[in-house]
């Protein structure tokens, strides 16, 4: 094993922010990679955020962010909640809220998670994917193991924490808010949104 020196230590910690021993601990698992052990805590911080979003904390504090397209044709309103106001305040959370009201601006979500798509509307989105899986001619079976394949993407293309990031498709909203989370420490929740461009029904603007 790599021995681990404290100018190794520091400079992973200015590198990620992390305790002095979660980076000793990192490149100690990682035999002084530091590229490694910069994955190591990530992954290690995001196991914690996945930990605090499940946890039932209150989010009651957090911010209203709105953005409007430069046309002023275009804007979004979303609700992002936090647990305290200190961290409503930091530039992490601001930018994350930033970042999921242009994501919406452009992608135009109908719905914040999956749950809270109508069952009516999955149901009938279900039933016409197995009528057209049939009518391709597949077997019940292979059919319906089409249909969740294709419900899976019928659900990434309406549903906001589904949807690959606008700005970095190699992750979901879903893995950027977890980032967040790990990033500031406290759970994190987008609450509702509202979109609106001219010319289109209300019916697509608002899921709150």
């Amino acid at each position: 094993m790599a021995a681990i020196t404290a100018q190794m230590v520091k400079d992973l910690r200015d590198a990620t922010g992390a305790g002095p021993l979660d980076c000793k601990k990192a490149l100690e698992q990682n035999d002084g990679d530091v590229n490694k052990a910069i994955e190591y805590l990530r992954e290690k911080g995001l196991a914690r955020a996945a930990k605090k979003l499940g946890a039932g904390r209150a989010m009651n504090e957090g911010l209203i962010y709105t953005y409007s397209h430069h046309n002023k044709r275009l804007g979004v309103i979303v609700e992002v909640n936090c647990e305290t106001d200190f961290v409503a305040n930091t530039d992490q959370f601001q930018a994350f809220s930033r970042n999921v009201a242009l994501h919406i601006a452009n992608l135009a979500p109908e719905y914040v998670q999956r749950e809270d798509v109508p069952e009516a509307v999955v149901q009938a989105e279900r039933a016409l994917q197995k009528r057209r899986a049939i009518d391709e001619g597949k077997p019940e079976a292979v059919a319906e193991k089409i249909v969740e394949g294709r419900m899976n993407k019928f659900f990434e293309e309406i549903v906001l924490l589904e949807q690959p990031f606008i700005m970095d498709d190699s992750k979901t909203i879903a893995q950027l808010l977890a980032e967040t989370v790990a990033g500031v420490g406290e759970s994190i929740q987008i609450r509702r949104f509202a979109r609106f461009a001219l010319g289109e029904s209300d019916s697509a603007d608002d899921n709150a």
